[in-house]
């Protein structure tokens, strides 16, 4: 395995979700040996977002704009992101929510890197859903994952509750 690809070699593989979500993304990290970080390349078309706005209360994340055009939903905000444009998204609550809306006439590439803490929880707000992680990170291998919760939190229980 060599230490070093080109951003241009790396294969992507395409996902889309109704008419708001498409992205084309693939796995740098793995090609290139990564132990400690993810990184990602992502083609998110015209009009496009790549995945829901959601924040990270473990991990970390920070996103190199490659090409195109767009804005960046970060907590209660937006801001417009170009080529050249870095970006940081540190753990927290919905505050440090972020997205990445494609508002160019041509896709919008990136790079997304975080670290790969094991356990993590994601949480969605414009949905209110929530997702738990253990045993690898949301990017991370998933045959590694002991748990995972998908879904929305509804009447919180006391430490003894049906014990």
């Amino acid at each position: 395995m060599k230490p070093v690809i080109h951003v241009d070699d790396v294969p992507l593989e395409a996902h889309t979700h109704g008419d708001r979500f498409a992205t084309r993304d693939g796995s740098v990290g793995e090609h290139i040996g990564a132990r400690l970080l993810g990184c990602s390349v992502t083609a998110v078309p015209p009009g496009k977002r790549a995945y829901p706005f959601h924040c990270h209360h473990v991990n970390e994340e920070l996103f190199v704009i490659l090409d195109g055009t767009g804005v960046l939903r970060h907590g209660a905000n937006e801001h417009p992101v170009r080529a050249g444009s870095v970006i940081a998204t540190p753990p927290g609550g919905p505050e440090t929510a972020h997205q990445l809306i494609n508002t160019g006439d041509v896709d919008l590439r990136y790079l997304a890197i975080s670290t790969m803490i094991a356990g993590d929880v994601v949480e969605y707000p414009d949905s209110g859903k929530v997702a738990v992680y253990v045993g690898s990170a949301p990017g991370g291998d998933r045959s590694k994952r002991t748990f995972t919760y998908r879904g929305r939190l509804t009447a919180p229980a006391d430490y003894w509750d049906g014990e």
